[in-house]
């Protein structure tokens, strides 16, 4: 049960109740080591900040004591997935629509099955009793919005796009983090919404900016074992790869590639980086990242130039930056982004905390806007 930067295979990771309550019971015959006192189950989403445990008075903490940490993180959350997994209820909906690769031709249809299916989906949740999610879906169902994908199907999925997608040159995919789902889609489309906003604040008038709200995978609950390990991301991986492979299809014009930016917040950056290798996008940004996997951006094996950045009041810094063998599994992404070792291009993100990074007017959502415009030599 060694503790590494980040070479070596991921393992799967315990995705049941039964698999979390086994891990629990290992933990627990593991001895007194195994507990962590002070440690909190906060996953790499959450608002709510960690207690910050006591350092050593030089150099970096001993390995035991983020083994301890990572292990406590598991007892906890293997109490907690088994209730809260209980708590969830099955949401009907239609199953999604069934649509060929877009083309600029054909994204006035896909807006509209896609649609279709928002609204048979919101007839069906109102009849189910869940107002929530019904008016969630009413709303996606609305004229005004332009749906690539939608499934209404348990915690959901949706891809919206933010402004013209047809006549686009330079497209931000925005890739959430954990507790992310139809039910809280709200606060991420407040997001992706502020960033399309300052794109066009700072566009030139020969620059046509788009946003690409992609909610294409089921994000880890904060509170879970799922958010501690790869195992979500690796499956998310394909889907993001397949998007930007159909985005390339549309946007940009004949002799001028478009500018694609994945823009990754959180636990978003383990699906962006295991999604990296070889993709064609210009730029991808880690913000509030846990880490990605990988030890370096070399690592990534990507053409694009990698970004990171994390606001002073971010409590992911305190997350322990290592990858950790657990019985059977590895828990942990590896080496912070924002370190230099890790090789990105740091930027300013201002003084915010983890849900800060597209709050209008801030540094972090300013430099962002750059980047994804290819004016990075304006970052302050």
């Amino acid at each position: 049960m060694g503790i590494e930067r980040t070479k070596g295979a991921t393992a799967a990771a315990p995705e049941t109740a039964a698999d979390a309550e086994t891990a629990a019971r290992r933990v627990r015959a593991a001895g007194p080591e195994a507990a962590a006192p002070g440690a909190r189950a906060a996953g790499p989403d959450t608002e709510a900040r960690p207690e910050r445990a006591a350092r050593p008075a030089a150099g970096r903490r001993p390995a035991h004591s983020w083994r301890r940490a990572l292990l406590a993180l598991l007892v906890i959350a293997a109490v907690v997935v088994p209730l809260s997994a209980a708590a969830r209820p099955v949401i009907p909906a239609p199953a999604p629509a069934v649509l060929a690769a877009p083309t600029r031709a054909t994204l006035t249809t896909a807006y509209a099955a896609n649609r279709a299916d928002a609204a048979q989906a919101a007839r069906m949740a109102a009849a189910h009793g869940d107002a929530h999610r019904a008016a969630v879906d009413r709303q996606l169902a609305s004229r005004s919005s332009q749906l690539l994908g939608f499934d209404g199907r348990g915690p959901g999925r949706v891809t919206e796009v933010l402004g013209d997608l047809a006549h686009a040159d330079r497209v931000a995919v925005l890739v959430p983090g954990s507790d992310t789902s139809l039910d809280t889609y709200g606060r991420f489309r407040a997001g992706a919404l502020a960033l399309y906003r300052e794109l066009a604040r700072q566009a030139p008038r020969t620059a046509h900016p788009a946003v690409v709200a992609w909610l294409g995978y089921e994000t880890p609950g904060t509170v879970s074992t799922t958010v501690l390990t790869t195992g979500r991301a690796e499956r998310a991986a394909p889907e993001l790869r397949r998007l930007v492979h159909d985005l390339r299809a549309v946007v940009g014009a004949p002799g001028r590639p478009p500018r694609l930016a994945l823009v990754c917040h959180s636990y978003g950056s383990v699906v962006c980086g295991r999604a990296a290798a070889g993709l064609e996008v210009s730029d991808i940004a880690l913000i509030g990242s846990p880490g990605t996997g990988a030890a370096s951006v070399a690592e990534l094996h990507t053409p694009a130039r990698v970004w990171a950045a994390r606001g002073a009041d971010d409590w992911v810094a305190n997350v322990p930056h290592v990858r950790a063998g657990l019985f059977g599994t590895t828990v942990g992404f590896g080496t912070d982004p924002v370190d230099p070792a890790f090789g990105a291009r740091v930027f300013p993100a201002g003084k915010g905390g983890h849900s800060a990074y597209f709050t209008p007017g801030s540094p972090s959502l300013t430099n962002l806007a750059r980047i994804v415009l290819g004016t990075p030599k304006e970052l302050r």
